[in-house]
C-alpha cells in the first residue's frame, strides 16, 4: 500500500472514529471519487436486556462529510467527490466484532487459498467463493477441533430449478453441509444481499434504508 493511501486510511479513520462512528470502508473510484462507509458503533447485548439498534442517518452522513471535508483539505488529500453513507445490503464484515453481530445471518465468503485437500470430497477442491449462514464453529476437545475464535457456514447446494419446473415438497433436501474457517483464511466476506419477494432485504442491515450523503 502506497503512502498516500496508508496517509488517506489514517486520515479518515481517526476523522470517523473520532466523531463516533466505526469505519467500515473506504474506496477510491474511478473519477477521483472517494466513498466512505460508516456505521454507528455496535456492542454485545446483554442478556435480559432489551435494546433497539440505532441506524445511520443522513445528518450522520453529513457530520462526516464535513469533517472529513476539513481534515483532507489539511493534509492535502486530493479527490473530486467525497460520497459517506451507511452500509448496504452487502455490508463487508472486517472484524471479529462484524462477525459477533451478524451470526444468524446468511454470508458470503471468499477464500483466500481454496480448499484443496481439505474439502474431502464433499465439495470441488478449487472452490473459494461459499454462502451460507454464520455460526460460531462447534469447539471440540482433540486435535481436530477448531482454534478458539473461529466461525464456520452451513448451507445446502441445492439443484437449480429448469424455468417453469415445479419443485415437489416431497423432493428431499440435498445434504448439510459446514465450513470451518478463521478471518486470517479471508479474502473477504460480507452479508449476502438476499431480496424477499415483496422486495425488501432480510438482511439485518437492511432493517433501515441506505444513507448517503456526497459532496463535491
Amino acid at each position: 500500500m502506497s503512502g498516500v493511501l496508508v496517509a488517506l486510511k489514517e486520515i479518515v479513520e481517526q476523522t470517523v472514529v473520532g466523531l463516533g462512528y466505526d469505519l467500515v470502508e473506504i474506496e477510491r473510484s474511478a473519477g477521483g471519487l472517494l466513498r466512505v462507509t460508516i456505521d454507528l458503533p455496535w456492542t454485545t447485548p446483554v442478556e435480559g436486556v432489551s435494546t433497539t439498534e440505532q441506524f445511520v442517518t443522513v445528518e450522520d452522513c453529513e457530520k462526516v462529510t464535513r469533517q472529513l471535508q476539513f481534515a483532507l483539505e489539511v493534509d492535502a488529500i486530493e479527490y473530486k467527490r467525497l460520497e459517506v453513507s451507511s452500509p448496504g445490503i452487502d455490508r463487508p464484515l472486517r472484524h471479529q466484532q462484524d462477525f459477533e453481530r451478524f451470526a444468524g445471518q446468511v454470508v458470503d465468503i471468499t477464500l483466500k487459498a481454496p480448499l484443496g485437500a481439505a474439502a474431502s470430497g464433499q465439495v470441488n477442491a478449487n472452490r473459494k467463493k461459499f454462502r451460507g449462514l454464520l455460526e460460531h464453529a462447534e469447539q471440540m476437545e482433540g486435535a481436530d477441533a477448531p482454534p478458539a475464535g473461529s466461525w464456520q457456514i452451513v448451507w445446502r447446494d441445492e439443484p437449480e430449478a429448469k424455468p417453469g419446473a415445479r419443485i415437489s415438497k416431497k423432493r428431499a433436501l440435498a445434504p448439510l453441509q459446514a465450513l470451518g474457517f478463521t478471518l486470517d483464511e479471508l479474502r473477504d466476506a460480507r452479508l449476502a444481499p438476499i431480496v424477499s419477494f415483496k422486495g425488501r432485504s432480510r438482511s439485518a442491515s437492511d432493517e433501515a434504508d441506505n444513507q448517503t450523503f456526497e459532496s463535491n
